[in-house]
Order: C-alpha cells, then sequence, then structure tokens
C-alpha cells in the first residue's frame, strides 16, 4: 500500500519517506535526516517539562479544537452516550466513528452533518493493567474527531486536506510543525480497512488519520488482500480522524504524565487521602518521577510481565529496581484510581447499571478493580463515591442523564456487595487452594477467571490467599485486560433456522404489503396466494397477520378458501421482505384470492399487552430514575413481562407507585403516534432510548409514542392508551444481578387476574369462616397460636424422648451398647436420643413409622459408619440415607418391613463388632 501515502501535500511542503531505524516502519518527515519514527519506544517522550503546545486545561483545549474545524466548515454535533445503545456487537462507544456505525458508515444513512466535528468520551478496557503505569493510558478519554463521509456523488475532502487540515491545527496550538513525523500504519478494524498515518510529535502520538475506503463486504470491484483476507471498496470513502484531548493536553502542560496534565485536582486530592501529599514537594521524588515519566511509554504489560519493564525503565533512569517500584508503585495507584473514576462517572452517568452481563459486567469490572487498589492505599471504600462525585461535577453534571444522587446510591450498594464478596469469597479460594496443592499443581489461570467471572472474587485475592496456603499462583500481569476483552463484545448467535431454506425461493417475490400497520384495526381481508412451501407455509400479497417479532407473538386466525373450506392459521413468521402463515389442516392452492380473518380478542389482547409494556416501561423510569432501559420483554395473551435494568430489588411501594403512574396514563387516554422516520434524525431528536427492543436495520425506523415513551418498535399498538383498559401488576421477580422482572396483564387479561386474586381471597376467608376484611388480623391470630403450640409440641415431644430415653434398653455387644428400635418420634427427638447413645460410645438405629419410614442411626465407634449402616437399613425400607460417620438420616416408602429393616440393621452391626 505504498503509493497510497504518496499525498501531494506530503511533496508540496518538503516532505521525505524515511525507514525507522528501531522499528522498520516508515514514516514523514520534514527532516531528512532523522532516523526514527517519533513513537514510542523508539523515541522518549520529549515534552515533559519542555511543552510542544500552548498550555491549556481540557476544556480550552476541546474547545480550541472544535472552533478550528468549526472555521474550516465542520458542524460541530454533540456527544454519543458511552453506553452504544445504537449498536448491537458492541457494549462501550470507543471510538468517535463508532457513533456512525454500521449505518452510516456502510451508507444505510447519511451523516448527521457533512463534514462534521465532536469531542466524543470512548471507553476501551484493553489497557487496563496499563492505566496509571505507562504515564499515558487511559480507560476513559475523548476523542477529538472531524470526519467527512466522501462518495461518487459528493466529494467533501480526502488526504490531502486532512493532513494539511492537523498541519493547521498543531501550528494554531503553538507546535513546530517541522518536528512533526506522519507514521505509515495502514488500519484494520471492525470489518473495514484503509491506509493511516499516526501524527507524532515529541515522541507522542497526538493523533491518527484514517481514510477508511475498504470493506469486507463483496462488490464487482476487484478485492485487496490484507492480513489474508479479501477486502473490497467501499461505496463510502471516509475520513477517520481521531485526536487525543488528553495527549494534546498533557503536551501543552509537558507534566511527568497525562494524569498530572489531566487531572491535577483530582490527582493532589488523592495523594493527600492515601497520606503522601508530602511527596507532591519532594525533589528527589519529582526528579524519579520526571525521569520514569520520560520512558514509561516503555509500560505497556501486554505480553509482559511487569517487573521485567520496570526494570528496563529502572535502568534507564540509573536507579535500582526496588527503589524505583517503592516510590512508583502508590503513586500509579493513585493515578489509575483518578482514572477509573472519572470513567465510572461517565459509565454510571451514562446510566450503565453495574451488573453480571453486558456493559453492566464492565462497570462492575472497573468498580472493582477502583475498590482494590483502594484498599491498597488504605483508602477507606466509603470514599469511592466522593471521588466519582467529584468527577462528576468537573465533567458537569449537566452532561450526564443520570441523577448524582441515584449514582452515589449504585455506587455504595456495589461496595456492599464487593465487601461481601470478599468475604465469602477468601472460603471457595482456600478450597480451591488445597484442591491444586493436594494435586502438586498451579491454579490454572481458567480457574482465576472463573472465580472472577462466576464468583466476583478478585485475582488479587485468590493469589495471595492460595500462596498463603501453600498453592502456587501464576497470574499474569494483564488479567484485567484480558478479561474486558472478552467481556467488551456482544456474542452474535444465530441459530440456524431451517425456514431459511425458503429464502432462494423467496427471492423473486414480491415483499407482502403489510396490511396490519395501514389498517391497524381492521381483523378482515382479501389477499392472493403467491407461494406455498411444504403445504404448511403460505405467502400471500399482502396480509393482516402480524409476523412474531419484538417479543410479540404471531398473529392466528383463519383461511376461507374459494371453495367455502375454513383453514386455520396457527402461526405467522416474517422471512426477509416476506410474510409466512403456518397452516395447519386443510388446502390452499396457489393463485387462489382467499379471505383471511384474524382471532380478534387475541389480538386485542396482544395490542393492549404491548402498548401496556411501553407505558409500564416509562413508568417505571418515573418512579425508578433515567436509568431504567428494558432487558427483554415477552408479551402474551392472558399476561407479558417486562425485564428492566435496575441496581437492586423493587420493593412493594415502588411496584404500587409504578401501577399508579401507568394506570394514569392509561386514563389519560392519549393518542398513540406512530410515524415512519429517517434514522439519523429520529437518533438526533430522540436520543438512543428509542432502542429498548434492539437496533432495527433500515435507513428508516417506525417510532411508535406511547404516553411520553418513544422507541423504535415494529409491534401493534392501541390507537388510544385508553384502550388498553387497566393494568395489573402481577409480581416482581429479580432474575439476575442487575435486572428485574415485571409480570403484569393489562385489559380484560387485567380483570381476569383481579377475579382470580378476589377468588383465592373468598376461598382462604371462607376456610376461616370470616370476612374478607377480618382475614388479616383472622390469618395472623391463627398463626400465632399455631407457632405456640408447636413450641409446646415441641416441648412435649422433647419431654417425651427423655422419657423414652431413660426407659430404653440397650443391648451389650463386645462392651458397646446398641440400641435398635422403633420409635415414633419427631426427627428431632429421633436425633437426640440417638446421640444420647453415641455420645457414651455406643450405637444406634431408630425408625419411626408415619407415611412413609424415617431413619435414624448414630454411632460412637470409628469401626462401624453411620452411613454404611444406613444404607443397609434404608436399602430394606425401598429407599436410601447418608450423612457423616457419626449421624446419617434417611428413609423408605415400605413401612410394613420397619421390622425387617431394624433386623438388617442390628445384623449389620453384629458383624462389624464380631459378635
Amino acid at each position: 500500500m505504498e503509493d497510497e501515502y504518496q499525498l501531494e501535500y506530503f511533496k508540496s511542503e518538503g516532505l521525505t519517506r524515511n525507514i525507522c531505524s528501531s522499528c522498520g516502519k516508515a514514516f514523514w518527515t520534514r527532516n531528512p535526516d532523522r532516523m526514527v519514527c517519533g513513537d514510542a519506544p523508539c523515541e522518549p517522550y520529549q515534552f515533559i517539562g519542555n511543552p510542544i503546545f500552548r498550555a491549556k486545561t481540557v476544556d480550552e483545549m476541546r474547545e480550541a479544537y472544535l472552533s478550528f474545524f468549526e472555521k474550516q466548515g465542520h458542524t460541530r454535533i454533540d456527544r454519543y452516550p458511552v453506553a452504544a445503545r445504537w449498536r448491537d456487537d458492541i457494549y462501550l462507544t470507543i471510538a468517535s466513528i463508532a457513533d456512525f456505525q454500521p449505518f452510516v458508515t456502510s451508507g444505510v444513512v447519511p451523516p448527521p452533518a457533512n463534514p462534521l466535528t465532536i469531542s466524543q468520551p470512548c471507553i476501551r478496557l484493553n489497557d487496563l493493567d496499563s492505566v496509571g503505569r505507562s504515564g499515558r493510558h487511559l480507560t476513559c478519554f475523548e476523542m477529538m474527531a472531524h470526519h467527512a463521509f466522501n462518495s461518487d456523488e459528493k466529494e467533501i475532502y480526502w488526504k490531502d486536506r486532512t493532513v494539511e487540515l492537523c498541519d493547521q491545527l498543531l501550528t494554531s496550538l503553538g507546535a513546530n510543525k517541522e518536528m512533526v513525523t506522519y507514521k505509515e500504519h495502514p488500519w484494520i478494524g471492525g470489518g473495514n480497512a484503509g491506509p493511516s498515518v499516526e501524527v507524532l510529535i515529541g515522541g507522542l502520538e497526538v493523533a491518527t488519520l484514517v481514510f477508511m475506503s475498504l470493506g469486507k463486504q463483496k462488490t464487482e470491484k476487484p478485492p485487496i488482500e490484507l492480513e489474508g483476507t479479501p477486502y473490497y471498496p467501499m461505496t463510502l470513502r471516509i475520513v477517520d480522524t481521531g485526536y487525543g484531548l488528553e495527549r494534546f493536553v498533557w503536551a501543552s502542560q509537558g507534566s511527568p504524565t497525562i494524569y498530572d496534565a489531566v487531572f491535577p485536582e483530582m490527582v493532589s486530592h488523592v495523594m493527600q487521602e492515601a497520606g503522601f501529599g508530602h511527596r507532591l514537594h519532594d525533589s528527589d521524588f519529582i526528579h524519579i518521577l520526571g525521569e520514569n515519566a520520560k520512558f514509561a511509554g516503555l509500560m505497556d504489560i501486554s505480553g509482559q510481565r511487569i517487573f521485567e519493564l520496570r526494570q528496563k525503565v529502572a535502568e534507564k533512569i540509573g536507579i535500582p529496581t526496588d527503589k524505583l517500584e517503592k516510590m512508583i508503585a502508590p503513586v500509579e495507584s493513585v493515578y489509575a484510581i483518578v482514572d477509573h473514576t472519572r470513567c465510572l462517572s461517565y459509565m454510571l452517568g451514562d446510566c450503565i447499571v453495574p451488573s453480571n452481563a453486558k456493559d453492566g459486567y464492565l462497570a462492575r469490572l472497573v468498580l472493582r478493580r477502583t475498590l482494590r487498589m483502594m484498599r491498597e492505599l488504605d483508602l477507606p471504600d466509603e470514599k469511592l463515591g466522593d471521588l466519582i462525585e467529584r468527577q462528576m461535577k468537573i465533567i458537569g453534571l449537566s452532561k450526564f442523564e443520570q441523577d448524582p444522587d441515584v449514582v452515589m446510591e449504585i455506587v455504595d450498594r456495589e461496595v456492599d456487595k464487593y465487601r461481601t464478596t470478599m468475604e465469602r469469597g477468601a472460603r471457595t479460594v482456600e478450597r480451591l487452594a488445597q484442591t491444586y496443592k493436594k494435586k502438586c499443581e498451579k491454579i490454572p489461570l481458567d480457574e482465576i477467571i472463573t472465580l472472577y467471572d462466576s464468583h466476583g472474587i478478585p485475582p488479587d485475592m485468590v493469589k495471595d490467599l492460595a500462596t498463603s496456603q501453600g498453592a502456587v499462583v501464576d497470574l499474569p500481569d494483564d488479567f484485567y485486560s484480558r478479561i474486558a476483552n472478552m467481556h467488551s463484545e456482544s456474542e452474535q448467535i444465530q441459530e440456524k433456522n431451517p425456514l431459511f431454506d425458503y429464502l432462494d425461493r423467496l427471492a423473486h417475490l414480491p415483499e407482502t404489503r403489510k396490511l396490519f400497520y395501514e389498517r391497524p384495526g381492521s381483523m378482515e381481508f382479501e389477499a392472493k396466494v403467491l407461494e406455498i412451501f411444504d403445504g404448511q407455509y403460505v405467502v400471500l400479497d399482502q396480509t393482516l397477520f402480524y409476523p412474531e417479532g419484538g417479543g410479540q407473538p404471531g398473529d392466528t386466525g383463519l383461511f376461507l378458501t374459494p371453495d367455502g373450506l375454513t383453514v386455520r392459521v396457527c402461526d405467522t413468521i416474517k422471512l426477509g421482505e416476506s410474510i409466512l402463515h403456518r397452516i395447519d389442516g386443510g388446502n390452499v392452492r396457489k393463485g387462489d384470492m382467499i379471505r383471511g380473518i384474524l382471532d380478534e380478542d387475541r389480538r386485542l389482547s396482544l395490542m393492549r399487552h404491548h402498548t401496556a409494556t411501553h407505558i409500564l416501561l416509562h413508568a417505571a423510569k418515573e418512579v425508578l430514575g433515567a436509568h431504567i432501559h428494558q432487558a427483554g420483554a415477552q408479551k402474551g395473551e392472558y399476561s407479558s413481562r417486562i425485564d428492566i435494568r435496575h441496581y437492586k430489588h423493587i420493593t412493594p411501594e415502588e411496584l404500587k407507585k409504578i401501577e399508579v403512574v401507568a394506570n394514569r396514563l392509561v386514563m389519560a387516554n392519549s393518542s398513540t403516534s406512530i410515524a415512519w422516520e429517517d434514522r439519523t434524525d429520529a437518533e438526533q431528536k430522540y436520543g438512543f432510548c428509542l432502542y429498548q427492543g434492539g437496533v432495527p436495520p433500515g435507513s428508516r425506523i417506525r417510532v411508535v409514542k406511547v404516553a411520553g415513551d418513544i422507541e423504535a418498535c415494529a409491534g401493534t399498538h392501541c390507537a388510544h392508551t385508553g384502550d388498553i383498559g387497566t393494568i395489573s401488576i402481577i409480581r416482581v421477580e429479580h432474575v439476575q444481578d442487575g435486572v428485574e422482572r415485571l409480570e403484569f396483564a393489562a385489559g380484560i387479561a387485567a380483570i381476569q387476574h383481579k377475579h382470580h386474586q378476589e377468588d383465592l381471597l373468598n376461598r382462604s376467608a371462607e376456610a376461616f369462616s370470616v370476612q374478607v376484611e377480618a382475614l388479616p388480623a383472622t390469618s395472623k391470630r391463627f398463626f400465632d397460636e399455631w407457632k405456640e403450640q408447636r413450641k409446646e409440641i415441641e416441648k412435649l415431644s422433647s419431654r417425651i424422648s427423655e422419657l423414652e430415653s431413660k426407659n430404653l434398653e440397650t443391648v451389650d455387644y463386645n462392651g458397646i451398647s446398641v440400641l435398635v428400635k422403633r420409635l415414633d418420634l419427631p426427627n428431632p427427638e429421633l436425633v437426640k436420643v440417638a446421640t444420647g447413645i453415641s455420645d457414651k460410645g455406643g450405637i444406634a438405629i431408630l425408625v419411626a413409622g408415619g407415611e412413609t419410614a424415617r431413619v435414624v442411626v448414630s454411632s460412637g465407634q470409628k469401626g462401624v459408619k453411620a452411613g454404611d449402616v444406613i444404607s443397609t437399613v434404608c436399602a430394606v425400607l425401598g429407599g436410601k440415607g447418608g450423612g457423616k460417620p457419626t449421624l446419617a438420616q434417611g428413609g423408605g416408602p415400605d413401612v410394613s418391613k420397619i421390622d425387617d429393616a431394624l433386623a438388617a440393621g442390628e445384623s449389620f452391626i453384629k458383624s462389624a463388632l464380631h459378635v
């Protein structure tokens, strides 16, 4: 791809193409004698103590960038959330171009502006373990960018203008463009590719200019093979730039690390809280910190050990490794804590709820890593909420959707969960350590990953506890980065649908006309049969039958044929652009004009439940907070459910409030608005809460507005909220960490549920012979009396067992007291009697009768294990039992064999005692 970099701008500016003597990569420079590309570690940082830009704060640098590109004809657009709700392949916004994938970059929809400029907060966790150590890595950073989307019809600008704008920007900020190098770097990512140049100055990469022009989608044009994969020229040619805001600020400050430049207030605050703020005034410390920073670019720990990298840096600086480690490691933890708390501010502020799945998993990963480092610095866990709140205030509370008080509550709950995990985890790790110690094997990485994924046990805790138990743990220094990489992208699982075999045969058919959108209130229609597959699936030219989708089941009903026959339609499915009607029996012929009749009551119930789902989601958000987001839904005829992301269990009081708010919205009888809108316009107007039930394809999306809830939704809905009738929440269920399930009924189904509840109350009142109003007091009185009676029964049983024990006659076998007897007592009393014998060195077999036989065996002799005895006894009774060597319990259904079972048990004991 060398010819891709032969830019006219490079030639006109007098740049030459050299090969780096360190890494062997090509780069462009205005200094023909330059031998290295200018990238770390080929060149140490040159700007520390010697800034290359005019000094600016984060806010000042962002504004300088955006203003510059606005003056160059770009439209400034607002940032997108860090939770990539418009994507179904990734969870977090990892780059500015991610805002426009996949629909803008594939040419399906136009960009919100062209050209445009943005400063997009991004989160990348693939270098999590390097944060704080390298001096430059961040989990959360702002990617300042300008993008141009070029097509054959309209050229905005391409490579030369992009590089020219970069030079002009750097110059406007005070940089000497003679110091700038452009390193060739072919770019591949996300199914796209193209040439790119890394912009380097002072040993620091400040920007990357990507010229996205290739994709994996096959076209008529010949492919270009990259890394063994064919790529084809795209319809669009996209200028995809990324300028690191924090790196620009760092280079303008010349501070030892990026953290000192970007977070001066927070670094100072955490240093003071950790008790070594005095180091900020220690000249020896400041000198070593500065020298370490110049070579800190080496500290990219992926694939390498921290100790080995620390040695390299120590050799460069000229001090012992242990001295460097002692001075730097605590400060690196401070830097990481400051970075992570800003990352969490964006995650939680943009309504991510920590959990064990998806983006919530990543939020919890960062949060718990922060807590671990805080504990290493003896910072109390309670400080985490304060640090996140400080970060939110520095960024600006108005920039977040979530209320800060809710964020603090989420953090407090996560801290409590972390403490519980640490307490419970210790026992789990100790058992695992003993297992591998006995096998003389290292605890494998897979086990450590499982402990973290399934139990939340941090790897450092595993290593410390396992080592103290004498086990060996080989923990990689980039553990957290590996975990983050494993969970950063969603798994695209596509089940093989046997109906896919029909796709080729459907290709020649026209798209099925969707009458259910045009005439949502109609229940009958006429249509022509276009195709029949295997006598079971019928394709019509148009249909009122809604196909299964978005959690709404497909419609059912009838076909009336020209011959007067009735054919049952038992399901409706969408395949490609065709809608298939699955029929059960009957005879439908291709070319027939048939009459379709929907199951009206079923369709109306599904419409009510689907509309109610929207209303409940909106009501839950009003009651519980802005973070409420749908995690799944299933509509039904008699009840439905919606799963929502929430950080704690919903209380009965909150559930009542949600139901009241929902029914108020129903009674308002507002109109449901449904319209097809351009995707880009809809996103700009309504935000990404549009995508509650997934991300639909296409350039236009169907936007449904119901009582304040606005979603992209393909389902069928009531024309007015009042048509729902009523909404009744049946129950709330905690389905997984961070997800609550509301089961509800709407319309006639809600009334039926109410009748069912009344029937239960009436039957319960009849059982007590009281009025329904008296049921709570009566049931409480009966329960209290029952508890008192149970206590009396237990006292009496205990007294009986004492009396029985005094009257029991044991048999002496070789000096050992043995009791074999039927004793019809409750199990606790059987155990008490049996252990009274075994505590004195004896052996007891006790069996109680009833509907089934219950057996207790207790042994005070090491040579006679209770578990062995009970197996023999229970086998005769047709059952089984088990327990410890000293005490075992079991039983069997054959009560008639109790005497035989006792005899078998006694025979076993005699044999064991050699009687």
